[in-house]
């Protein structure tokens, strides 16, 4: 059981980081401050620090530096809401895993997680090992003619300053084609910032966007920089841009156009110089059709679009998949589960994944987690049957007796039903069940509060 050291001023980060980390069977320890984790350092020895940043007196270079010096083999990795290019270098250079900035993705922060760890203990005969015979391009794997045909794009619009969308369902990697663009590009040493435009309230997703000036509202009680500042000289990853208010999609346009903008609270403009990469799971032409996205905004963003397609479109590249994440997740787990067995194999290759790669990669680490043998059964595999139950229930007895029927209750029943089964198929994950569903995770979360879930 790997030993993690938690560090961070605001009690509510630790206490979330250590209840996530403590459910993924980590052994987890906490500081409230630098100072307080050097001391911890000093006495135990970890295989993983997480540090904020930005804390007093000692900050979370001055914990890097210390974890380094008592055990070179503790890996680091620090995040902050306060990214700049300068620290992220230092941090780099002192030796950190990663530098992630606020706020993170929960399944995306536990995967650099189980990567720090798994980097901690593998040795030079391993890597070897886990070479997969097939194409790779950065962390995209996939040798069909489908995904050639993107990396060819990406090698073609990497070295430009052009605006790009990448437009794809959920789970085909959006993500990681905008971090080989950025990895192809002259950026690829300054910062990759990441916003979730479904993820952060709209409340503040302005202050996180631009920053503010200390006093500019209640609770600002020190200037803060915002990502695009963040981001400076590097790329920006809008992560479905469609879940953008009409509001700050006008804003955005300024800053895209511009290359400036106002923290709150200030009066004066700020310069940046970041590249703008963008992702969507929506048909954005219908969105500007239909008047939820604005005409000239999408212009600005679609200079170049670049298509991912569907597992279900690309699936030469299944068994390359799938026996890339059987690798991770069996040297993750400690088994030593060496092949797919063709039968598994063949139910894999008939199914069409509505959820994608994403979905692959769960069904690989649910079967790992289950095979209790050395090569991967079909009995292990847990696949969806939610679209075919969804089918059936579209079927379902629509007759109206003379005495009427209460619609509502009905839809709120059906509505209650499909969240649930959606949620049973996510084992309890919101974002999976939304996505599943169709729906943006501010949909997700107010459909829930309404049927009272």
């Amino acid at each position: 059981m790997a030993s993690i050291l938690i560090v961070d001023d605001e009690l509510s980060m630790r206490e979330f980081l250590e209840i996530l980390l403590a459910n993924e069977g980590f052994e987890v320890s906490s500081a409230a401050n630098g100072e307080e984790a050097c001391s911890i350092i000093e006495k135990k020895k970890f295989d993983l620090v997480i540090t904020d940043i930005r804390m007093d007196d000692v900050d979370g270079i001055d914990v890097l530096r210390k974890a380094k010096e008592v055990n070179s083999n503790t890996e680091v990795i620090i995040i902050s809401a306060y990214a700049t290019t300068n620290k992220a270098v230092e941090a780099m250079e002192g030796g950190a895993y990663d530098f992630i900035p606020k706020p993170f993705k929960v399944d995306e922060f536990k995967t650099i997680i189980r990567e720090a760890l798994h980097k901690k203990t593998i040795s030079v005969d391993e890597i070897k090992e886990e070479t997969i015979e097939g194409y790779h391009f950065g962390c995209l794997i996939g040798d069909s003619p489908e995904m050639k045909i993107v990396y060819d794009l990406i090698r073609r619009v990497a070295k430009t300053k052009t605006n790009i969308l990448i437009s794809s369902e959920s789970g085909t990697g959006k993500e990681l084609v905008a971090k080989a663009i950025h990895g192809e590009s002259q950026r690829m040493d300054k910062p990759f910032v990441v916003i979730n435009c479904a993820g952060i309230p709209e409340t503040l997703i302005e202050s996180e966007l631009f920053g503010y000036k200390k006093g500019a509202f209640t609770g600002a009680g020190t200037d803060k920089v915002g990502l695009f500042e963040a981001a400076d000289k590097g790329t920006v990853f809008f992560d479905e841009i469609g879940e953008l208010s009409p509001a700050i999609q006008v804003k955005l346009l300024r800053v895209i156009q511009e290359k400036t903008f106002t923290r709150i609270g200030e009066t004066g403009e700020r310069k940046v110089d970041v590249r703008f990469i963008s992702a969507t799971n929506k048909n954005l032409e219908k969105e500007v059709i239909e008047g939820r996205f604005r005409e000239d905004l999408f212009f600005r963003i679609n200079v170049i679009n670049i298509p991912i397609p569907p597992l279900r479109e690309r699936k030469a590249d299944l068994t390359l998949l799938a026996r890339h994440f059987l690798q991770k997740y069996s040297k993750e787990s400690g088994k030593d589960i060496k092949k797919m067995s063709t039968y598994a194999l063949d139910i894999l290759s008939r199914y069409s994944f509505p959820g994608n790669v994403r979905e692959l990669e769960n069904i690989i680490e649910r079967s790992v987690a289950l095979e209790t043998s050395n090569i991967v059964l079909p009995q292990s595999l847990t696949l969806s049957n939610f679209k075919k139950n969804k089918a059936m229930e579209d079927r379902r007895h629509t007759d109206i007796g003379p005495q009427g029927i209460e619609l509502d209750e009905i839809m709120a029943k059906i509505e209650k039903d499909y969240i649930l089964k959606a949620m049973e198929i996510a084992h309890g994950s919101k974002q999976k069940a939304a996505e599943l569903l169709g729906l943006s995770g501010r949909s997700m979360r107010y459909r829930m509060e309404k049927l009272g879930l």
